[in-house]
């Protein structure tokens, strides 16, 4: 599959494309929460668009380990507002929900892709984005955020996660969304131990995803700080090897805080393998 289609987008997959992360809460992991201040979050979100950012990613839940659901109503307050203001840029939109009200109204609001750390699992959700344009990102998850780092236990997880990820294309493309439109996303950390997500990351460039194209976020998580032992804020290094080593196993999407360093790490890869 060379293409994605993401909205009124068409995404060439002839490099690793960026996404750069937009937080609109309180409570981010990463420290780099917006919430209430929508000119600092628009300004962020163009710092992203400018650093080289091919599609930028609003959330406006946290989703960070013991994080508590937030309520429709206050999601689409903190969302919405930013939202307009982005879609008039020229770069791909992605809306991080779960939220079947919330994925209507973002793609009423001129969104072009759904990411959604349930992986599209009711028929809700899937009704929200069928009949659209739009991309829909599908993430496995063990659990949900309040619990899904309480000790979880596979017995094989390469195999667990990407059957897990074939049935959800699976019910995906049974409701009408082409393959086209769909990207798997093993949920790095949600729900899995380090050496959980290491395995995960050395399958990456394994036949286990059926030729669906895989976004991959480990962007300043926990796993690079038990990995350096560093604090959430000195990731940064940990962040750009961890993009670069996705990119060299093949992946379609990397999600990153960090856009400006990743970009100058993936063209210096490039240039050589060129």
């Amino acid at each position: 599959m060379t293409t994605i289609r993401c909205g009124k987008y068409r995404l060439r997959r002839e490099r690793p494309l960026l996404m750069g992360i937009v937080n609109l809460t309180p409570d981010s992991f990463s420290g780099d929460g917006l919430l209430n201040d929508v000119a600092r979050a628009v300004d962020h979100a163009r710092q992203q668009f400018e650093a080289g950012a091919d599609i930028l990613d609003l959330g406006a839940e946290s989703s960070r380990p013991g994080a508590q659901p937030t309520p429709e109503d206050e999601e689409l307050r903190r969302l919405l507002p930013v939202l307009r203001e982005v879609v008039a840029w020229g770069v791909p939109i992605s809306v991080d929900t779960y939220k079947p009200a919330v994925m209507r109204a973002a793609l009423d609001a001129g969104a072009d892709m759904i990411n959604d750390i349930a992986g599209l699992a009711s028929e809700e959700a899937l009704a929200a984005v069928a009949d659209s344009e739009c991309a829909v990102c599908v993430m496995h998850m063990r659990g949900d955020p309040g619990s899904m780092q309480r000790a979880p236990i596979y017995g094989d997880v390469v195999a667990e996660v990407s059957g897990c990820l074939a049935a959800a294309a699976g019910r995906c493309v049974a409701a009408g969304i082409d393959r086209q439109r769909i990207v798997l996303d093993p949920g790095f950390g949600f729900g899995k131990t380090l050496e959980h997500n290491l395995a995960l990351f050395r399958a990456l460039n394994g036949n286990f995803w059926n030729d669906f194209p895989l976004l991959v976020g480990v962007s300043r998580k926990s796993m690079l700080g038990e990995i350096t032992g560093r604090p959430v804020g000195e990731r940064q290094a940990a962040s750009v090897a961890a993009a670069l080593l996705a990119a060299q196993r093949g992946a379609a999407i990397i999600r990153v805080h960090d856009v400006a360093a990743t970009r100058d790490a993936l063209a210096v890869w490039s240039a050589v393998e060129r």
